[in-house]
């Protein structure tokens, strides 16, 4: 629990200091990243609107940074809740740009479940920009890319055995930095 008051505390610095420089958004930014873009491509399902989305989401935050006020949540939950409503939008325009109702609900306020899944997604993106360039290739393009064995091999010039071996050091590694950091 003092870890946590820590943590909120020193994120309420970041945010005061962005309130007053804009130009120290940056560190918020980079601690939220990952979080912000996991909850939207856990929705949108489309990379390139997944990236536009969370880009908005910024923008969106940053621009109204001022208005911000610190209730003792973790900064987060705020920018999940401007992805919410911004992924909310835009199903409401493209259902208006097709002439149909909305058939996605407005987002509900984000549940602790959800927050966990949001939070282990950032931990795993951040894991596995740790690896080895090798083995981080190798993961990106199968699980992200969704390419086959054969198809990664012939890329990086190696056998199909090597990244197979390439793929399970990596899951290793990933797995034991998992059950490390979160039990």
């Amino acid at each position: 629990m003092a870890v946590q008051t820590a943590q909120l505390s020193d994120e309420r610095a970041l945010v005061e200091a962005a309130q007053a420089d804009p130009r120290l958004f940056g560190d918020l930014y980079e601690r939220n990243f990952d979080r912000v873009y996991a909850y939207v491509a856990r929705r949108v399902q489309d990379r390139d609107a997944a990236q536009d989305v969370t880009a908005d989401v910024f923008h969106q935050a940053l621009a109204n940074l001022k208005k911000f006020e610190w209730r003792g949540v973790p900064f987060v939950a705020w920018l999940l809740r401007i992805a919410a409503n911004t992924i909310a939008d835009r199903w409401e325009k493209s259902a208006r740009e097709k002439g149909n109702p909305a058939e996605e609900p407005h987002a509900d306020p984000v549940a602790q479940r959800e927050m966990e899944e949001v939070e282990l997604q950032a931990m795993l993106a951040k894991l596995v920009r740790g690896l080895p360039e090798i083995q981080r290739r190798v993961v990106y393009e199968r699980f992200v890319e969704q390419r086959s064995i054969r198809e990664i091999a012939q890329g990086l010039k190696k056998t199909e055995g090597a990244v197979k071996q390439l793929q399970f050091r990596a899951i290793h590694a990933l797995r034991a930095q998992m059950e490390e950091q979160h039990g």
